[in-house]
C-alpha cells in the first residue's frame, strides 16, 4: 500500500513509472500510423498535412480531453479501467453490464494484435539494412520469449521500463525536431482546416480515419493503469509524451514532403519513421524501437491479466487459476490467458506476416471499447450530479467522434478486422454465459433460515453415537444474508452423511465494488457451536481464504470469543488445537431439470466451460489437504411429475 501511494505522488520516480507502464502502446504508434495513412496513394500536401492535422486533433480530443482530463476523474478508490468504472455505476442500471462486457471483451480481443504489430513494425526496420532478412521468425521468437517470462513476474524488468521509454520518447522528439527544421512548413498542419480538407474534399478521405485512429489506440491504457501511477503523474507525463509524439509525426510529414508525387512503396525506405533517421543511427534506432515495442506488449499483457482478475471477481469470467509471482501489489499472472494471448499473437503474425497487413485489421475492436467507456462515463457523470446539459454534450460529441472512427474502421472488416471481432464475440459469449448462469443460480438456489437448525447442530455436536467428522467443520456459503444458509449445506450435514463436529463455521465472501477492501464480520449464532464469518474483499484482492480465516480465528481466540482446543479429553489436557476441515459443495446440473431452451443452453454451456476451470477449493485459496469437495445436483427447475402406469 505504501509503495502504491508513493507512486501516486507526483515525483520524478512517479513520472518515470508512468512512462514505463502506460505509454507503450500509444508511444509506439509513430512506427506505423503515417505509413498507414499514406498507404499506396501518391504523396501530396493534402494527404500529408491533412493526416498530421487529424492525428493532432485526435490526440487532443480523444486522448487529452476525454481520457486525461475527464475519464481519469472516475477513479474507484484510486483504481481505473472499464471494469472499475462499471463497478462504480452498476447499481444505477442493470443494463450497464452490456457495455462493460462488450468493452472488456473488445479490449482483450484487439490486444492480441497490439504486440504483433508493434514488434513487427520495429523489426521490419532491419529490411532497410538487410533486404532479404526473414522477419517473421524473429518476431515470433521475441513474442514467445516475452510470454514465457510472465510466470516469473516483471518486478525487475519493470524497473527498467521508465528510463528506456524516456530514451524512446526523447529519440522521437529529437529525430522529429531535426526533420521539421528542414521543412518547417509542415507545422501548418496544426490548423484543423487541413483535417477538414482531407476528410471532406480528398477522395476517400473519410475512410482514412481508420488509419488515423491508430494514433490513439493506447488511450484506454491511461485509464486502466491509473492505480499503478496516479492521475497527477499521468497528466504531467502525458504533456511530455504528447509533445514528443507530435514532433515525430510532424518530422515524418516533413520527410514525406521531400518525395511529393511519389509512392511510398517505391522509396528506398518504405516507413517514414525510419526515413527520418540518419543512416548511421538506423541500427540503434531499430534496437530502441524493438525494446519499446516489447515494453508496449508487456504493458498490454499485464493489463489483460488485471482485466481478467477483475472480471472473475465481478462474476464475468470463469474462475481460472491466478498466480501472484511477486509481492508487488496488483502484480498478477494468469496462465490460461498468457497462453491464449501467446497463441493468438503467433497466429496473427503467421496469418498477416507484415505489419502493413496488420494495420488493416488493427483498431476495429478498440473503437467498441472506447464507445462503451463513453457510455459508462456518462452514467458516472450523472451519478456525480453533473449538469445534464454537459453530460448530453459530452455524449453527443464523443459518440459522433468515436462513431465516425467505428464506421471508418468497418472497411477493415474483410481485410482482417474480422479476426479481432470473432475473438471479441467469443469472449463476449463466455462473459455473458458466466454472468447469466450466476444470476440463474442465485435466483433459484433454495435458502433456509439458519437459526431453525442451530438446536439440531448443537444436538448433533453432542451426539456421541455418531463418529466425529472433524473438530472444526467449515462450509463455504453463497448466502448473502447472515440469517440464511443453502438448503444443500443442511442436507450435507444431516442427511448425506451426518457430519458431527465441535464447532460449525459458515464462511461467505462478498466481493465489493471498491478495489482493495479487506474487512470481515463475525456472527456467533451459538456460543462454542455455530459461527458465521462474512469477508468483504475488494474486486482486486486475492481470495486467500485459508490465510484470512486463520487470522480471524486467531483474533477470536485472543478475544476469548471461541475455544479451538480439541474436546477429546486426552488432547484437551495438552491444549492441542482441533483439526479444521473445509467442505466445498461443487454443483453439477441434474438430469431432473425442465428448463426453457435458452436457460438450459446457458447452463449446459456454463458447466461445459467449468470443467476446464479451477476448483472452488483452489479458487478460495484453501489448503487441499483439508478440503472435502462434495458433488451436489443443481436442480434449478424440477421436471413435471411423470405418470407411470403399473401393470400386473
Amino acid at each position: 500500500m505504501n509503495n502504491t501511494s508513493h507512486a501516486h505522488r507526483v515525483s520524478g520516480a512517479g513520472l518515470l513509472i508512468a512512462l514505463g507502464i502506460i505509454y507503450g502502446d500509444i508511444g509506439t504508434s509513430p512506427l506505423y500510423v503515417m505509413k498507414a495513412i499514406i498507404g499506396a496513394s501518391p504523396i501530396n500536401s493534402t494527404l500529408v498535412y491533412g493526416g498530421i492535422s487529424c492525428v493532432v486533433w485526435t490526440l487532443t480530443l480523444q486522448t487529452t480531453i476525454k481520457y486525461v482530463i475527464l475519464t481519469l476523474r472516475a477513479d474507484n478508490k484510486g483504481e481505473g479501467g472499464i471494469f472499475s468504472l462499471y463497478a462504480l455505476v452498476r447499481r444505477h442500471a442493470k443494463w450497464l453490464t452490456v457495455p462493460a462486457i462488450i468493452g472488456g471483451s473488445a479490449l482483450l480481443a484487439d490486444g492480441i494484435i497490439t504486440p504483433p504489430i508493434s514488434v513487427s513494425s520495429a523489426v521490419e526496420g532491419l529490411e532497410i539494412l538487410y533486404p532479404h532478412i526473414p522477419t517473421v521468425p524473429i518476431v515470433i521468437s521475441i513474442l514467445t520469449l516475452l510470454f514465457l517470462m510472465q510466470s516469473f513476474g516483471t518486478q525487475i524488468v519493470g524497473k527498467a521500463f521508465g528510463p528506456v521509454m524516456f530514451i524512446w520518447f526523447s529519440m522521437l522528439a529529437v529525430l522529429g525536431g531535426l526533420s521539421v527544421m528542414q521543412h518547417p512548413e509542415v507545422l501548418k498542419a496544426f490548423n484543423p482546416y487541413y483535417a477538414y480538407d482531407l476528410l471532406v474534399n480528398y477522395p476517400g478521405g473519410f475512410w482514412l480515419l481508420g488509419a488515423v485512429f491508430l494514433c490513439t489506440t493506447g488511450a484506454e491504457a491511461l485509464y486502466s493503469d491509473l492505480g499503478h501511477c496516479g492521475k497527477g503523474n499521468i497528466r504531467i507525463s502525458w504533456a511530455f509524451v504528447k509533445a514528443c509524439l507530435l514532433l515525430n509525426y510532424f518530422g515524418q510529414g516533413a520527410w514525406l514532403m521531400q518525395f511529393e508525387g511519389q509512392e511510398l512503396k517505391l522509396l528506398s525506405t518504405t516507413n517514414p519513421f525510419y526515413g527520418i533517421m540518419p543512416d548511421w543511427f538506423l541500427i540503434f534506432g531499430i534496437a530502441i524501437a524493438t525494446i519499446a515495442a516489447i515494453i508496449a506488449s508487456q504493458a498490454l499483457i499485464t493489463g489483460s491479466f488485471t482485466l481478467i482478475g477483475e472480471a472473475i471477481r465481478l462474476n464475468m469470467w470463469p474462475k481460472v487459476r491466478l498466480i501472484y509471482p511477486t509481492n508487488v501489489k496488483g502484480q498478477l499472472y494468469v496462465p490460461s490467458i498468457n497462453w491464449l494471448l501467446l497463441f493468438g499473437c503467433i497466429g496473427v503474425v503467421l496469418y498477416f506476416e507484415k505489419s502493413e497487413n496488420m494495420e488493416a485489421a488493427y483498431g476495429l475492436a478498440i473503437t467498441m471499447t472506447m464507445l462503451m467507456t463513453t457510455t459508462l462515463l456518462s452514467y458516472y457523470l450523472i451519478a456525480k450530479r453533473t449538469a445534464r446539459i454537459w453530460v448530453f454534450l459530452f455524449l453527443a460529441v464523443y459518440l459522433a467522434i468515436e462513431g465516425s472512427f467505428l464506421v471508418a474502421n468497418l472497411i477493415k472488416f474483410p481485410h482482417g478486422g474480422w479476426v479481432s471481432l470473432v475473438i471479441g464475440f467469443l469472449l463476449i459469449s463466455i462473459m455473458y454465459i458466466w454472468l447469466k448462469a450466476f444470476f440463474i443460480k442465485r435466483r433459484l438456489t433454495e435458502y433456509v433460515r439458519l437459526s431453525d437448525y442451530v438446536p439440531m447442530l448443537r444436538e448433533l455436536s453432542e451426539d456421541d453415537s455418531i463418529p466425529k467428522y472433524s473438530t472444526h467443520l467449515v462450509f463455504m456459503t453463497s448466502a448473502e444474508r447472515t440469517s440464511e444458509i443453502e438448503s444443500k449445506i443442511i442436507y450435507s450435514i444431516f442427511q448425506k452423511r451426518p457430519k458431527r463436529a465441535d464447532i460449525y463455521w459458515f464462511v461467505h465472501v462478498n466481493t465489493m465494488d471498491e478495489p482493495y477492501t479487506m474487512e470481515y464480520k463475525v456472527n456467533v449464532l451459538a456460543a462454542q457451536d455455530v459461527v458465521r464469518i462474512d469477508f468483504r474483499l475488494g474486486f482486486r484482492v486475492e481470495q486467500r481464504i485459508n490465510l484470512f480465516f486463520r487470522k480471524v480465528v486467531e483474533d477470536l481466540v485472543q478475544n476469548g470469543e471461541v475455544d479451538i482446543t480439541s474436546r477429546y479429553s486426552s488432547l484437551n489436557k495438552q491444549n492441542v488445537i482441533g483439526d479444521f476441515r473445509f467442505v466445498v459443495l461443487e454443483k453439477f446440473l441434474s438430469y431432473e431439470n425442465d428448463l426453457p431452451f435458452w436457460e438450459n443452453t446457458i447452463m449446459q454451456s456454463y458447466f461445459n466451460i467449468k470443467q476446464f476451470t479451477a476448483s472452488e477449493g483452489k479458487w478460495f485459496g484453501l489448503d487441499t489437504s483439508s478440503v472435502k469437495v462434495e458433488k451436489v445436483p443443481l436442480i434449478i427447475k424440477p421436471a413435471r411429475e411423470v405418470e407411470l402406469k403399473r401393470i400386473l
